[in-house]
């Protein structure tokens, strides 16, 4: 009976050693958290020791809003077929010019959608996708504690998706915003946002790579690319890590169904904060070009092995390989040429062009960095002056339609039955600008502006925004005078 009371104790003593363990691994890990989240970045736990996420959700929820987009029913022209042209002119006697196609006045639906959005300062700034809010005409964003406001767009940029908007608000739950260059592949991270119309939602996974890039489009790509759950509605919404700060802003998901099956990307804050900048203070983004077309060497010479074609030596198998070079960009000037295999940029060195990418996007016209490079297998170095996409140094502001020096109104009904049009803008009075440098006169319709219907004067400041940032700040117009007679324009927005 005594052994079996010693059995007993002994037994205890050991339950009690093994809870005493666990309530001490868990405070550890605890405390760990804590004490990452008063740091500027994310620390993750001790190695071998579980991450508790449940303080980077509480402290990051409140920042993530949901983004509510309408855009109004509107009036579009589009050509149809006419099923009865055949019947009435069967061996085309009468010329029809349209081939029998009409063309007819339809009335599109209106439209509702819905992503999610990042309060980044407590004034009411609100970071989202690009393909969140474009074409919108009414925006509301939704707070946690079901505040709405209704939200303005200061500027987008589809080049890396992003959109800036603002609402009129005091105090607002702002998020911390971390340095996404210091995130490590393996490192917990919760990708917050409002997919599937569910609302409010949090899910978890690790980063699994960085400087991401997909193919194709002419955008800048160096996502953050991780395992947590990422879905439509998702997009604009908050990755933070295990401290609850901004790491990245979802943008999209990898998947052949629509729906997530197994990665989503993020937009770096690296590359938001520089955007953001921009877009407050100069209201586009200052790009900064070193004027080259190229791609991963790795990805180039594996396109050589598929096409049975020999693979050269470059004297290395990381870089960037130089396959175009602008006549007048920036890396013509400094000497690079095609053929080139890019390996550092200011001392940091590149395997990738969504690396260079990324670190292209906090550089603005004018900024100087050195490239290191091979020719031949010979290490080389060059200064560049990085250029603007008109190929200079200026800042390049967005126009807006002042810079026209006119005002326009919808063409009525008689104009447009008297001219047999659908639509068009007409010129009513021109000032000292650019319409009148152009020689376009009172009364002049435009009806198209850079190849598109030009109906409104929303249509119009569009089109002077969109080619007063272009590499040709040229708005090419057509249209017909009062008489009927064509015309065609080029007005220059920049001296």
């Amino acid at each position: 009976m005594k052994n079996v009371k010693n059995y007993l104790v002994y037994a205890m003593c050991i339950i009690a050693i093994a809870f005493s363990a666990s309530s001490f691994v868990k405070v550890y890990a605890n405390q760990t958290n804590l004490a990452g989240a008063s740091g500027s970045t994310g620390t993750s736990a001790a190695p071998g020791q579980p991450v508790d996420l449940t303080y980077a959700a509480e402290k990051a929820l409140p920042a993530v809003v949901t983004v509510r987009v309408v855009q109004n029913s509107k009036t579009q022209t589009v050509e149809v077929e006419d099923p009865f042209s055949d019947f009435f002119d069967p061996f085309g006697f009468f010329g029809n010019p349209n081939g029998g196609r009409q063309k007819r006045q339809v009335q599109t639906p209106k439209r509702q959608g819905s992503g999610s959005g990042v309060i980044v300062s407590a004034d009411g700034y609100i970071v989202t996708n690009n393909h969140v809010v474009e074409g919108a005409d009414e925006i509301t964003v939704i707070l946690t504690d079901n505040r709405e406001f209704s939200a303005k767009i200061i500027g987008t940029d589809p080049t890396t998706d992003l959109a800036l908007i603002k609402v009129n608000g005091k105090d607002m739950p702002a998020i911390t915003i971390a340095d996404s260059q210091k995130l490590k592949i393996g490192e917990w991270v919760l990708a917050i946002g409002n997919p599937l119309t569910l609302g409010t939602t949090v899910t978890a996974g690790i980063v699994s790579a960085k400087a991401r890039s997909m193919q194709g489009g002419n955008t800048v790509q160096s996502f953050i690319q991780t395992d947590a759950a990422i879905n439509r509605g998702n997009s604009g919404g908050a990755l933070v890590n295990a401290s609850g700060e901004l790491v990245g802003i979802n943008s999209m998901l990898y998947s052949e169904t629509g729906s997530y099956s197994g990665y989503g990307f993020a937009i770096p804050t690296s590359i938001m904060n520089k955007v953001v900048s921009d877009l407050k203070t100069y209201g586009t983004v200052q790009r900064a070009l070193i004027g080259i077309q190229g791609s991963d060497l790795n990805n180039y010479t594996d396109g050589l092995k598929q096409q049975g074609k020999d693979v050269p030596d470059f004297g290395t198998v990381n870089g960037i390989y130089v396959a175009k070079v602008d006549e007048d960009g920036a890396g013509a000037a400094a000497g690079l040429k095609e053929g080139d295999v890019i390996t550092a940029i200011d001392g940091k060195s590149l395997t990738k062009m969504a690396e260079l990418q990324e670190y292209l996007v906090n550089k603005r016209p004018g900024d100087k960095v050195t490239i290191t490079y091979l020719r031949n297998k010979s290490k080389k170095t060059a200064n560049v002056t990085l250029k603007n996409a008109q190929g200079n140094t200026s800042v390049v502001k967005s126009a807006d339609m002042d810079v026209l020096g006119a005002t326009f109104r919808p063409v009525n009904e008689d104009e447009k039955k008297q001219l047999e049009l659908n639509y068009g803008l007409k010129v009513m009075k021109v000032s000292k600008g650019a319409i009148k440098d152009a020689g376009i006169p009172d009364g002049f319709i435009i009806l198209t502006a850079n190849e598109k219907p030009i109906k409104t004067t929303d249509d119009l400041q569009e089109a002077v925004k969109a080619a007063s940032t272009s590499k040709d700040p040229v708005l090419y117009i057509k249209g017909v005078y009062p008489t009927g007679k064509k015309g065609y324009f080029a007005v220059q927005l920049q001296e």
